[in-house]
C-alpha cells in the first residue's frame, strides 16, 4: 500500500498591493508551490509569481458581496495539503494582521497539517507612507493604534480608538459615516487632521484629506470604495510638508490622485 505523503501549507503576506512590496521569500515559495489559494486583493502581478502548472484557487471575500466562507477555506487548505501538495495561501497585507491568519494556523494545527507562516508587509504601514503619511513622529505622534471600522462578536472600543495619538482604521471605506460619528461622539475633536487612502499602493491609489468632521463627506464626494484605510491624527497634516512623496505616492504610479479638502463642510 502506498504511504501517503503529507504536504504543507504556507501561510503568506503578500504586502498591501504593489507587486514591487512582495517578499522575496513569498516569491520563491510562489515559484515552488503546487496550489496557491489567494485572496481577492492580491494584485495580479503578484500571481504571474506562480509556477505555470499551479493550480490556482480564489477564495475572496468582499464587505457586501459575495465571499467564501471561512471554514471552506480551511477545508481546501486542509484538503490540497492531504493530496501532498505544497500549498501557498497568499493573503493581501500580513497574515496575522486582520487577515484572519490565525483562524486559518489554528485549523491546520487541529487538522496537524504542517504550515508556516510567512510575514508580508502590512497595508497599515505601508498605504499611509505611500500617501505621504508617517504613522509615528516624535514631535508630534510617538504612538500608533491599528484597529478595524468592524468586528465580529460587537463594535470596536471607541472611547479607547478616539484617545488614539495616530489611528489607523482598516476596512473604513463601506462604513465611513458610522465610524466618524462614532470617533467624535466618543470625544475626538472633529477638526483633526484625517486622511482615506483607496488602494494604498496600488495602481489607481487615491488620496482624500479633510478635517476629522469632514472626511465622510469628501470621501463620498470623491466616491472612495473599498479597500480604504482611514487616517486619523496630527501626522496627517504632515503630509503637507512632505510635498515630493506625496506628488509621487504609490511606488507603481508617480500620478496618484490626491485631494485635500481646504476648509469646512460642517
Amino acid at each position: 500500500m502506498r504511504e501517503q505523503v503529507q504536504g504543507r501549507v504556507y501561510l503568506v503576506g503578500a504586502g498591501p498591493g504593489d507587486p514591487e512590496l512582495l517578499t522575496l521569500r513569498a516569491a520563491r515559495l510562489l515559484r515552488e508551490a503546487d496550489t496557491v489559494v489567494h485572496d481577492r486583493l492580491v494584485h495580479p502581478a503578484v500571481l504571474e509569481h506562480a509556477r505555470p502548472h499551479a493550480r490556482l484557487i480564489y477564495v475572496g471575500k468582499e464587505g457586501g458581496g459575495e465571499s467564501v466562507r471561512q471554514e471552506d477555506i480551511h477545508t481546501v487548505l486542509i484538503t490540497q495539503a492531504r493530496l501532498g501538495r505544497r500549498v501557498v495561501r497568499l493573503k493581501g497585507g500580513d497574515p496575522f494582521v486582520f487577515g484572519r491568519g490565525a483562524e486559518e494556523a489554528l485549523a491546520l494545527e487541529a487538522a496537524g497539517i504542517p504550515y508556516e507562516v510567512v510575514p508580508g508587509l502590512s497595508a497599515g504601514i505601508a498605504a499611509p507612507a505611500s500617501a505621504a503619511i508617517p504613522v509615528t513622529q516624535r514631535d508630534v505622534s510617538g504612538e500608533v493604534t491599528f484597529a478595524t471600522a468592524h468586528r465580529a462578536g460587537g463594535a470596536p472600543d471607541w472611547a479607547f480608538l478616539a484617545r488614539a495619538k495616530t489611528l489607523v482604521l482598516f476596512m473604513a471605506g463601506d462604513r465611513l459615516e458610522q465610524t466618524v460619528r462614532a470617533l467624535v461622539t466618543a470625544g475626538r475633536e472633529a477638526s483633526t487632521p484625517a486622511a482615506v487612502v483607496e488602494a494604498g499602493t496600488w495602481e489607481h491609489q487615491r488620496v482624500v484629506e479633510a478635517t476629522l468632521g469632514n472626511i465622510a463627506l469628501e470621501a463620498r464626494r470623491a466616491d472612495i470604495g473599498s479597500p480604504a484605510l482611514l487616517i486619523v491624527g496630527e501626522v496627517v497634516a504632515l503630509r503637507s510638508r512632505l510635498p515630493s512623496l506625496a506628488a509621487r505616492g504609490s511606488t507603481m504610479n508617480e500620478h496618484t490622485e490626491s485631494l485635500k479638502v481646504e476648509g469646512g463642510h460642517e
